[in-house]
C-alpha cells in the first residue's frame, strides 16, 4: 500500500534526480517480492531501461546491487502470465468483440509478442478482430501529448478510426495510459466503443468480474 509512482514521469521530464528517490522507494517496497506484476508496460520498461543507470550513477554499490537483484522479478502482467507462469487460458469468460492496441512500450522496449492475445484468444465466446496499423502510436507519450498536442490529436484521429472500423465494442491495451488517450477521442466523437484493460476482461467469468 505504501508503493508510489516509479518516477517516470519525472525522468522523461528531464528531472533525472528527483526520480531517484522514487526508484530507491520502489526497490523498498518490493525487495522482497518473489514477483512484482505491473499492470502497465511503461513503467515496466522504465525500470528496465532506466533503474540500473540511474543507480550506478548514485555512486551506491549496495542500490546497484538491490536494483540488479530486483529488476529480474519485475514482470510486465501478460508477461507474468504466459512467460513466466505459462498459462494462457485462466478460464475467463467475455462475450464480446474486442480490438487490441500493442502499445509502443510493450511493442518495442519490452517485446511482449503475442502473449497478450494468447490470453485474449482463450477467452471463452471473446471474439478478437485484428486492429489495422496496429502498431502505429496512439499518440499519447506522456508530456508528448502535452507539448505536441496537435502532432498528438492527428495521430490518435487515426488510431481511433481504426478502432471504430473493426466494429469492436471494446478496445484494449497493456497501458492505461493508452486507454484513456484512446477513450478520450473515442468518446469525443460520440463512438460507444468502451476501452478496457486487459486484467479487466481476464477478470470476466460471464456474470460480472
Amino acid at each position: 500500500m505504501a508503493q508510489t509512482c516509479c518516477g517516470q514521469m519525472h525522468y522523461n521530464t528531464g528531472y533525472h534526480r528527483e526520480a531517484v528517490p522514487l526508484v530507491r522507494r520502489f526497490v523498498e517496497m518490493f525487495r522482497d517480492a518473489e514477483a512484482v506484476c505491473v499492470p502497465s508496460a511503461s513503467c515496466v520498461a522504465m525500470m528496465r531501461e532506466h533503474y540500473e543507470m540511474m543507480a550506478e550513477a548514485e555512486d551506491d554499490l549496495a542500490f546497484l546491487a538491490e536494483v540488479r537483484s530486483l529488476l529480474p522479478r519485475v514482470f510486465e502482467f501478460s508477461e507474468l502470465l504466459v512467460n513466466r507462469l505459462g498459462l494462457e487460458d485462466i478460464g475467463a469468460v467475455f462475450p464480446h468483440t474486442v480490438t487490441y492496441h500493442p502499445s509502443c512500450h510493450s511493442l518495442r522496449m519490452l517485446h511482449v509478442g503475442d502473449a497478450p492475445t494468447k490470453l485474449l484468444r482463450n477467452v471463452r465466446d471473446l471474439k478478437l478482430i485484428e486492429l489495422p496499423q496496429k502498431e502505429q502510436c496512439c499518440g499519447f507519450g506522456g508530456t508528448f501529448a502535452v507539448k505536441n498536442p496537435d502532432v498528438s490529436l492527428a495521430m490518435l484521429t487515426e488510431k481511433d478510426a481504426c478502432v471504430v472500423q473493426t466494429g469492436a465494442e471494446v478496445v484494449t491495451a497493456l497501458d492505461n495510459s493508452c486507454l484513456m488517450q484512446i477513450y478520450g477521442g473515442l468518446h469525443r466523437s460520440g463512438s460507444s466503443v468502451r476501452t478496457l484493460h486487459l486484467a479487466e476482461i481476464l477478470a470476466e467469468t460471464g456474470g460480472g468480474a
